[in-house]
């Protein structure tokens, strides 16, 4: 009895002391996502989070230097707490809490830090996209909405300091990258105010709580905002472009080129990929993947009847039948793809999404010079679809069979039903709405395209060959990117290799070219995300025989969210040993 008294007592005694690391992880993490929602207003407002609704955020190297020391004093608090003093979910959100506070930390070391924009982003295109990711139902959305207008030469100015300096230091982009850039700033400037991305919302109909005079009175503030506050920061930026940087830009391809760049370059290969590969070994799995992808190609050629793939691929890229004649019928036929693979997630997916999805056409003004799709997220606490964004430039760059690949990639069961689901479960809000690991997204992105085989989807030889090219696309990003980046290949050469190997069309090649050469690292996410996925399935398949069940491995592959490449590996083989005890039946 005593005994059993003893050991009571010394429980009661080592319980708080038990307890108290997790409740200061829980305070640390809610402290930390309060600081995340006001270091990123206007992800704040679009979470339902109102508390910033006046506020862009601070830019600049001040600002910069406050969240750095911010960043710093969490990461000491977290490294106080071990993670066996953390039950099994929190060990998870513990490791990753802590690889994005190190890693934006090591970012700092690096002078690269301070090229803000690339081929495919720069804060002026993101804050031209304002309206689509800010709810505008009240008056008070609206005022808040022209609020954030009058500030944006504040965050102009801050950000066109910054590179200043970087055009100084010598961390510019290559000139081969830089044709017609100025458009995606100066286009933005519409020949009457009435046209802008930015007045879009005023030819919505009237919010509720607004009378006619008071919205008259917004329509007339923001026509004067936009003409005398925004369109002159727009105009200061691109005089800044072409009048400061483009004479200044760089002559190599290479990012290892510049000060640091080499090891600038095995940072972002490490944070992209989740994995230890050394450039030379992505570079190797690159050629190994393009080899296999390419036999599977030449078949496809002979099924169709032609001598050799590259027979094929060219009657593919020039036979007018393939492409569509007009914007319209290219978004047609790009939403009638959609919905059919709506049509058809209920059999490959246990858990849905709620948040449903649109599809648009790309703006104008970056159309020319960017990818031929991507995905914007939207927010169900505001009310926020999801877009499908469609390139419709070019159109004799936009062969109509890609579209099933592609749509299977940006749209379901790829990014948005991957980052939709996650908004929804029960993750950490950190995770929940601000992680994503590039090798998890987009290698799930790219996996989702070899769903259609299994939903009937590449049903002529054109389709199967818009598969494999753009399977083909995404391991020629292996061999490019460390091609360019650690090899000391130029332009010309990775658009060679790209051009010999994939069936996509010049334009197509160019953009995303320019994309792998003015951010580097990123593109590397995707085939080595896809290969890690489709080899766990293939394991999983392996060991679970007549139990496998398709729906349920993507559950399990999607319902911890965004992770890197390690835990998402821990993760599944812990669920293919709970798969083999559960009852034979399927569910």
């Amino acid at each position: 009895m005593r005994r059993s008294i003893l050991i009571a007592a010394a429980l009661l005694i080592a319980a708080p002391a038990a307890a108290a690391p997790q409740d200061d992880f829980r305070r640390l993490l809610d402290e930390h996502y309060a600081w995340l929602l006001k270091q990123n207003p206007i992800s704040a407002t679009a979470l339902g989070v109102r508390d910033y609704d006046d506020s862009i955020g601070d830019f600049g190297e001040a600002a910069n230097a406050q969240r750095l020391k911010e960043s710093n004093a969490f990461l000491a608090r977290l490294n106080t707490i071990r993670p066996a003093q953390l039950s099994a979910p929190d060990r998870t959100n513990r490791a990753i809490l802590k690889r994005m506070l190190e890693e934006t930390l090591e970012a700092e070391r690096y002078g690269q830090r301070k090229m803000l924009f690339t081929t495919y982003y720069g804060w002026h295109q993101g804050f031209a996209g304002l309206a689509d990711n800010v709810p505008l139902h009240t008056a008070a959305d609206y005022r808040s909405y022209l609020t954030r207008l009058g500030q944006y030469p504040r965050m102009n100015d801050a950000n066109l300091k910054v590179t200043s300096e970087a055009v100084e230091e010598g961390y510019v982009l290559p000139c081969s990258v830089l044709a017609g850039y100025d458009k995606t700033i100066g286009g933005v400037i519409t020949p009457k105010v009435t046209q802008s991305r930015f007045y879009e919302p005023f030819t919505r109909a009237r919010p509720g709580d607004v009378g006619e005079q008071e919205w008259e009175a917004m329509q007339r503030q923001a026509r004067i905002v936009i003409t005398e506050v925004v369109n002159p920061a727009y105009a200061k930026h691109r005089d800044f472009y072409l009048m400061s940087y483009a004479p200044k830009c760089a002559k190599a391809d290479s990012i290892s080129a510049q000060k640091g760049g080499r090891e600038y370059y095995a940072f972002r290969v490490r944070t992209e990929t989740t994995t230890n590969l050394t450039p030379d070994q992505i570079h190797e799995i690159g050629l190994a993947e393009a080899r296999r992808i390419r036999a599977d190609m030449e078949k496809v050629a002979k099924d169709a009847g032609f001598a050799s793939r590259e027979a094929y691929i060219q009657h593919l890229r020039t036979d007018p039948k393939y492409f569509a004649r007009t914007p319209e019928e290219l978004m047609q036929a790009s939403a009638r793809i959609a919905k059919t693979i709506d049509g058809k997630m209920p059999g490959l997916f246990k858990t849905l999404p709620r948040l449903p999805y649109g599809i648009r056409e790309i703006p104008a003004e970056i159309a020319e010079g960017t990818t031929t799709a991507y995905y914007g997220q939207g927010s169900p606490e505001s009310g926020l679809a999801g877009t499908y964004y469609v390139n419709t430039s070019k159109l004799d760059q936009r062969p109509l069979w890609e579209i099933p690949a592609l749509s299977l990639h940006e749209a379901v069961p790829g990014h948005h039903h991957q980052i939709a689901l996650q908004q929804e479960i029960d993750l950490a809000p950190f995770r929940r709405n601000f992680v994503s690991f590039t090798a998890f997204t987009e290698g799930w992105g790219l996996y989702s395209e070899s769903l259609g085989k299994e939903m009937g989807l590449y049903d002529t030889p054109a389709k199967k060959m818009g598969q494999l090219s753009y399977q083909m696309w995404r391991a020629s990003r292996l061999v490019v990117d460390t091609g360019i980046h650690s090899k000391g290949w130029d332009k010309a050469r990775a658009i060679a290799f790209m051009k010999d190997n994939t069936a996509l069309t010049d334009a197509n090649i160019e953009a995303e070219v320019n994309r792998y050469i003015s951010w580097p690292g990123q593109a590397l996410g995707y085939m080595l995300g896809n290969i890690k996925i489709r080899d766990l399935r293939a394991k999983a398949e392996a060991e679970l025989g007549g139990k496998f069940d398709l729906r349920r491995f993507h559950d399990a592959v999607l319902l911890q969210g965004s992770v890197p490449l390690d835990v998402l590996e821990t993760q599944i083989v812990e669920w293919i040993a709970v798969e083999k005890a559960r009852p034979g039946l399927r569910g």
